[in-house]
């Protein structure tokens, strides 16, 4: 999920009872809920060398005691005593942990098991934005700011947040849960039907947008197609209103791609494959390759000679 959800979880948990443990527990939770996307720092690498180490070890069930640690120790740092560290700590981990199952639930997919498996693990439920998430956690965010407002201006006691925060943590899980349902029943509808008089081999389905929890994006595999479908679980099943992709033939270009570091490191990533195989003019004869992972548009190119040899490779978002 993007680093706003992260912050307004790490923020709820804290107003919804955690607070209450150790000092300074807003910022723990705050800085555990995110300090597994330290990894993005290695954009700086490239586009290619993110790919690889994103949702990587900082990622995984084994490292999240070990990143637990760092916000403890900036923690102690502002408030210049380790007291009640211990319990900090329980804090970060339970800030880590609403990181990676918030990740979890998204089209991205996270690797909890590594260094055990490098599996991707991914429910795609919820897009890497959702508007319904931001709008439940800032609602419970922005309310006691508000009711403070209110409560000035009447002369009452001002609310603590803490209702509003376990309400908005409760519907996130139930609206999680909700999605979770709805991307299970589009799963069965593509199941159970023939594309151009072929049984489904793989079915896939993600969020279409971050606005209509109803409206899904189809993802069905046969055996020379991939197909694109548009689905409103609100509304009847056409599995004739997709757009198919066709495999492009085997040919010495595309083997010459799959073997660059580029295409052998991109094809680790990639779930719901489309290759493409395109004659280009310069150089005479030549064919450009391109495989995109159908979920998120990523995608590796090359250029390849008519004699088999790969020109340049590349990959971008």
């Amino acid at each position: 999920m993007d680093n706003l959800t992260h912050t307004l979880t790490g923020l709820l948990l804290s107003r919804a009872g955690l607070n209450r443990f150790t000092p300074r527990p807003g910022l723990v939770l705050i800085l555990a809920a995110n300090v597994p996307d330290m990894d993005g720092a290695s954009l700086l690498g490239g586009a290619l060398t993110y790919l690889h180490y994103h949702r990587w070890y900082t990622h995984s069930i084994a490292m999240a005691p070990l990143m637990a640690i760092l916000p403890v120790l900036i923690a102690c740092a502002v408030e210049r005593s380790l007291k009640a560290w211990k319990s900090a700590y329980l804090l970060s981990l339970i800030g880590v942990a609403s990181h990676l199952l918030l990740d979890w639930t998204n089209v991205y997919g996270i690797r909890l098991l590594l260094p055990f498996s490098s599996q991707w693990l991914h429910l795609d439920t919820t897009s890497l934005v959702d508007l319904w998430i931001w709008a439940i956690l800032l609602t419970a965010f922005l309310g006691p700011a508000l009711g403070r407002l209110v409560s000035s201006e009447i002369g009452a006691k001002p609310g603590t947040g803490r209702g509003m925060a376990v309400l908005a943590l409760l519907l996130l899980l139930a609206y999680d849960c909700g999605r979770f349902l709805l991307h299970q029943r589009v799963i069965a509808m593509m199941e159970n039907r023939v594309y151009a008089g072929q049984p489904p081999r793989v079915v896939a389905a993600f969020p279409a947008g971050a606005g209509n929890p109803a409206t899904w994006t189809g993802w069905v595999r046969t055996d020379d197609r991939s197909i694109r479908l548009p689905i409103n679980v609100l509304q009847p099943f056409d599995p004739e209103a997709g757009i198919p992709f066709y495999d492009p033939q085997p040919s010495e270009a595309i083997q010459a791609a799959r073997s660059t570091p580029v295409f052998e490191q991109f094809s680790t990533f990639v779930l719901y494959p489309v290759w493409r195989a395109t004659p280009v003019a310069e150089p005479e004869g030549a064919t450009r390759v391109d495989l995109s992972d159908w979920r998120l548009g990523f995608t590796a190119s090359a250029l390849v000679d008519k004699m088999g040899q790969v020109h340049q490779s590349e990959f971008h978002f």
